[in-house]
């Protein structure tokens, strides 16, 4: 692990706690939890619930990416050099951005902008589009099915589709959350989820069945 690129991304980790703590002493003992789809709480708890927060997004994304590329059995994530750092680099951002905003959101008491946060995944699948041609063939990171894993050919023709789905997808869901209201963003936004996970995976079939054939 070169330390020197890790300290950057490890302060972007370290964000929402900072932010935590400075806000920490303004919050009243039961905060609010979760919000339904059209951004209204449905669940109050104590406090101290919400450490879990930048624990679980960027703290917990950025310890999976760095060791995944060392436990991967083909180690081809290792062999994306520079890509593989700038992915790490711009996911953890997103979550730790996420992460400020639920607990910014948190302090004042609401969501104020629930399509913020498809914002924020509309962004990550925008990200992800963009690297998936990049990515060689694993079993952690990409469009991972029982096709894509059996031939490289199928692996990197369905990311290349895949790529530009979810690219499409990302910037669709960030449109939609711009415009339209909480609940309509709510069902578009699911809806472009299930499309960019469903093209990819029958893709993937139908190129190995037709490359077995």
């Amino acid at each position: 692990m070169n330390l020197k690129k890790e300290l950057p991304i490890i302060g972007i980790v370290l964000l929402p706690f900072v932010y935590l703590a400075y806000i920490w002493n303004q919050l009243p003992q039961e905060v609010p939890l979760h919000y339904n789809a059209q951004g209204e709480i449905d669940r109050y708890g104590d406090k101290s619930e919400l450490i879990m927060i930048p624990f679980m997004l960027p703290f917990l994304i950025y310890v999976l990416l760095l060791v995944v590329p060392y436990i991967d059995p083909k180690k081809q994530l290792q062999k994306m050099g520079n890509k593989y750092q700038s992915l790490k680099l711009v996911l953890t951002l997103i979550t730790s951005a996420l992460a400020l905003f639920i607990l910014y959101s948190t302090k004042g008491g609401s969501l104020s902008n629930p399509n913020f946060i498809f914002v924020i995944i509309g962004v990550m699948y925008l990200i992800f589009g963009n690297y998936f041609k990049t990515l060689k063939a694993n079993y952690f990171i990409g469009i991972r099915t029982p096709w894509t894993l059996e031939s490289e050919y199928v692996w990197k023709e369905t990311h290349k589709l895949g790529g530009k789905v979810w690219f499409v997808g990302g910037i669709v869901a960030i449109i939609s959350s711009l415009v339209l209201s909480v609940e309509t963003n709510f069902k578009v936004f699911m809806g472009i989820t299930i499309i960019i996970a469903l093209i990819p995976i029958i893709y993937s079939y139908m190129l190995f069945k037709k490359q077995k054939e």
